[in-house]
C-alpha cells in the first residue's frame, strides 16, 4: 500500500463531491429565501405558474445576472419595460453559504499553497457556471397585460390587441459576471478569515488586510442585523408583516446599506414616477416621487423628517467600533496613522461595493394608438444612482477619523 502525500489528502478533503456540495447549498440558500420573499410578496398568485422562473429570475439577479424585460404589443401598439435590481438579502445569504463552504476544508491551517487554493475554487467556479446556466435557462416567462377598463381596453377588443411583457435571461453576461460574483466571494473570504490559509508569498499582507477587511464585513453585518430588529417591530407595532417580511428577505441590505452611506455624508439621485411603490420608509418615497430627478441625502430628508440626523450619530458609532475591531485584530507595532489609513482604504472599497450593487433602475410603458405614452398614464419610472465621487470622499474622512480613534482605544488589548 503506498502512502499519500499531503497533497492528495488536501485534493481529498475539497475534491469534486464537496464542491458539489457547497454550489448546491449556496443556491438552495438562495432559492429558499427568494422564495420566501416572493411569497411574502404575493407573487404566489402569477399566472401560469410563473412562480419557479421568478424565483429562479431573482437568484440570477442576485449573483449580478442580467435579466431583460421584453414587451409585445402587436403592430398597432407599442410596450417597453426594463429592471436593473440586485435583491441583496439573496446575495448576501448566498455569499455567506458558498464563503463557509469555501473556508470549511481550509481550516486550521496556517499555509496553503496557491496551487491548492486555486484547484479548489475552479472545481467550484466549474460546477457554479454549468449550475448558473441552468437557472438561467429556466428565468423566462410572458405575461399579458390588461389595458383596464377604458377607452385602451376598448380599442384593444376592437383590434385584437393582447399586450403581454416577459422576462428572459441574457445568458453570456450572466455567467460573466456570476462568475466575477463568485470570484469577489471566494478573495473576501479568504481576506476576511483569520483562519483561512494563505500562499507564502501572500503571508505577509495578511496584518495590514485581513483585521481591516473583518471589521468592514461585520459592520455590514451589523447593519443588516439593526434593519432586522426594526422590521420585526415595525411590524408588530404598525402591522403590515407580510410586506415587512417580504423587504426582510429580499431588499433589506439594499435599504441599510443605503441609509449607512447616506449618514456618511453620500448623496443619490433618484425618481419615483408612476404606480411604482417603494418598499422603503416613507419619508424616501417623498422626496423622490415626481417628475424630476429629486437629490437624496441627509439635508433633503431632513426637510422631511428631522430624526433622519440620528443616521450621523449611529454611523458614528460603527465606523469607530469598526476601527476598534480592526486595530484589536492588528500587530501591536502597528501605529495609530497606519490603523488609520488601512480602514480609510477598506471603508472607501466598501462604499464602492455599496453604490456599484445598489443601483435600481426599473420602467414600463404602454402606448395604443398613440394613447398612452410610452412614459405617461399607462408607464412609470424608478431610479436610484449614487454620486460615487462623493461618497468615496466622505468615505476617506469617515475611515481615516475611525481608524485612528479605533487605534487609540485598542491600544490596550491589542494582540502581540
Amino acid at each position: 500500500m503506498s502512502a499519500r502525500t499531503p497533497s492528495d489528502q488536501a485534493v481529498a478533503r475539497h475534491g469534486w463531491p464537496q464542491a458539489v456540495a457547497v454550489v448546491l447549498a449556496g443556491l438552495l440558500a438562495m432559492g429558499v429565501v427568494a422564495a420566501l420573499g416572493l411569497w411574502a410578496a404575493g407573487a404566489t398568485g402569477l399566472p401560469d405558474n410563473a412562480f419557479p422562473r421568478v424565483v429562479a429570475a431573482t437568484v440570477v439577479t442576485a449573483v449580478g445576472g442580467t435579466v431583460e424585460m421584453s414587451g409585445d404589443a402587436g403592430g398597432l401598439a407599442e410596450s417597453a419595460a426594463g429592471l436593473t435590481v440586485m435583491p441583496l438579502s439573496v446575495t448576501l445569504v448566498g455569499a455567506l453559504v458558498i464563503a463557509a463552504g469555501f473556508l470549511r476544508p481550509l481550516r486550521h491551517r496556517a499555509v496553503a499553497g496557491a496551487r491548492e487554493l486555486l484547484g479548489w475554487a475552479a472545481r467550484i467556479a466549474v460546477l457554479w457556471l454549468a449550475a448558473l446556466l441552468g437557472v438561467a435557462l429556466a428565468a423566462r416567462q410572458d405575461f399579458t397585460v390588461s389595458l383596464g377598463d377604458d377607452t385602451l381596453a376598448d380599442l384593444g377588443d376592437l383590434f385584437g390587441i393582447s399586450p403581454k411583457v416577459g422576462f428572459r435571461t441574457d445568458v453570456p453576461p450572466t455567467l460573466f459576471f456570476g462568475l466575477l460574483w463568485l470570484a469577489g466571494v471566494v478573495v473576501l473570504a479568504l481576506l476576511v478569515s483569520r483562519g483561512a490559509p494563505l500562499p507564502p508569498r501572500l503571508l505577509r499582507f495578511q496584518e495590514s488586510v485581513r483585521p481591516a477587511a473583518y471589521a468592514m464585513v461585520v459592520l455590514l453585518l451589523v447593519c443588516v442585523a439593526v434593519g432586522v430588529v426594526i422590521g420585526v417591530v415595525v411590524a408588530a407595532t404598525r402591522g403590515h408583516a407580510r410586506e415587512t417580511l417580504a423587504v426582510i428577505l429580499l431588499g433589506l441590505p439594499n435599504l441599510v446599506w443605503l441609509a449607512f452611506t447616506i449618514g456618511l455624508g453620500a448623496t443619490w439621485d433618484g425618481r419615483v414616477d408612476g404606480p411604482f411603490d417603494l418598499p422603503m420608509p416613507h419619508v424616501l418615497d417623498e422626496v423622490l416621487r415626481g417628475s424630476e430627478t429629486a437629490t437624496l441625502n441627509l439635508s433633503t430628508l431632513a426637510e422631511y423628517d428631522g430624526r433622519v440626523w440620528w443616521l450621523v450619530a449611529v454611523d458614528a458609532v460603527l465606523v469607530l467600533a469598526a476601527g476598534f475591531v480592526s486595530a484589536a485584530r492588528s500587530p501591536r507595532r502597528m501605529r495609530v496613522w497606519q490603523h488609520a489609513v488601512h480602514l480609510a482604504v477598506a471603508l472607501a472599497l466598501t462604499v464602492l461595493m455599496i453604490c456599484l450593487v445598489g443601483r435600481l433602475s426599473a420602467h414600463y410603458g404602454l402606448s395604443v394608438l398613440g394613447i398612452g405614452d410610452l412614459g405617461g398614464d399607462l408607464g412609470g419610472e424608478l431610479l436610484l444612482e449614487p454620486q460615487v465621487w462623493g461618497a468615496l470622499g466622505f468615505a476617506l474622512l469617515w475611515g481615516l477619523a475611525g481608524g485612528f480613534l479605533g487605534g487609540l482605544l485598542a491600544r490596550p488589548v491589542r494582540r502581540p
